[in-house]
């Protein structure tokens, strides 16, 4: 099993990045939870980087859903990034795509905020 890291980095005065490395999955509530109270602290977007994503299921599809109504009630932009042609097909088949903007690149999404 794959431990799940998520630091987080503040781009600049307006943007925080939360890195996804490893498994989203039911057992990551707390630290996902942790990572964006952290990460979503006085900024405009929260930018989710799936670079080194390995694994997510229907369960951590959820905590996303979880996490993109905390940034709606802050009046934050949630934002993914180097989703795999994989977890982008899912974001489209749950229609999460229409709710968090999908970018090719960090700087493209920052570039959107």
């Amino acid at each position: 099993m794959t431990t799940l890291s998520l630091p987080v980095r503040r781009l600049n005065g307006r943007v925080s990045v939360i890195d996804i490395s490893g498994e989203v999955t039911a057992k990551s509530e707390d630290a996902l939870a942790a990572a964006f109270a952290s990460a979503s602290s006085g900024v405009q977007a929260v930018i989710l980087n799936f670079s080194d994503l390995e694994y997510m299921n229907s369960s951590g599809i959820g905590l996303l859903v979880t996490l993109l109504i905390r940034a709606q009630r802050q009046k934050q932009k949630l934002l993914a990034c180097g989703l795999s042609d994989h977890y982008r097909q899912i974001f489209q088949l749950t229609r999460l795509d229409e709710a968090i903007g999908i970018f090719g690149s960090e700087n493209e999404a920052m570039n959107a905020v």
